[in-house]
């Protein structure tokens, strides 16, 4: 692997492959969700053995509502039961997590599970893993727009001095650095609205393995890819 320097501060994963894994097996979709949590439970834990200081997983798009009821109520059970078993674990590793999404959708009883992780895990400062819960980037940046522009209306703030700073500031990940490292598991290649605004200059990295095959090796892997990446930021070398 690649020297400390070239751990990414920041990695997002969008974690693709559930519904094929459990197929495959001859499973319900939701008993793929299920042996998903092993993986993110193995990536945290990679992440915080090599440094990383923001994971962000995205683990139920705004378009994910228009799933099958039975699949959507087994993921916001799932997530509730994960939250309770999980979440002094997650405090004892030096995680902190944070939830990062629209929550007015919710359920009374997932929005008390979400206070609770966040509230537990708050002191945290080792990792802090954010997870895109009821998230999509067109939503958030749509979201950002008409706040500036209330602002604007308002007088706070002069439509002159709206620049990529402001706009970033504005947006659910504002106290977040961009990702340095962006992977998509199950060998599809798109960002499915996944931080549009924030993966301006990430790397992405598309591995064929399923969500609920991607252990701590895997992980590793990733790493060891971005590591011979050369990141330039549309800055040409002087030697080029």
């Amino acid at each position: 692997m690649g020297s400390l320097s070239a751990i990414p501060q920041h990695i997002a994963i969008i974690m693709d492959g559930n519904g094929r894994w459990a197929k495959q097996r001859g499973k319900e979709r939701y008993e793929g969700h299920i042996a998903g949590v092993d993986s993110v439970r193995a990536v945290v834990r990679a992440a915080a053995r090599n440094g990383v200081k923001w994971l962000t997983l995205y683990a139920f798009s705004t378009e994910n509502w228009g799933r099958p009821a039975a699949e959507v109520d087994a993921i916001m059970e799932l997530f509730c039961k994960t939250v309770m078993s999980e979440a002094e674990e997650l405090c004892s590793q030096g995680v902190r997590v944070v939830i990062m999404g629209e929550r007015s959708r919710f359920s009374t009883k997932v929005r008390e599970m979400i206070d609770h992780i966040e509230r537990s895990t708050a002191e945290a400062t080792r990792l802090t893993l954010v997870l895109a819960f009821n998230y999509s980037s067109r939503s958030e940046i749509t979201l950002a727009v008409r706040d500036i522009a209330r602002k604007v209306s308002l007088g706070e703030i002069r439509y002159e001095d709206i620049d990529e700073e402001v706009i970033s500031a504005h947006l659910m990940t504002r106290s977040m650095p961009d990702p340095d490292l962006i992977i998509r598991t199950s060998g599809e290649c798109r960002l499915s609205n996944f931080l549009l605004w924030q993966a301006s200059y990430a790397e992405f990295y598309f591995p064929e393995v399923l969500w609920p095959d991607f252990d701590e090796a895997q992980f590793d892997k990733a790493l060891e890819v971005y590591a011979q990446r050369d990141r330039r930021y549309g800055v040409v070398a002087d030697e080029e």
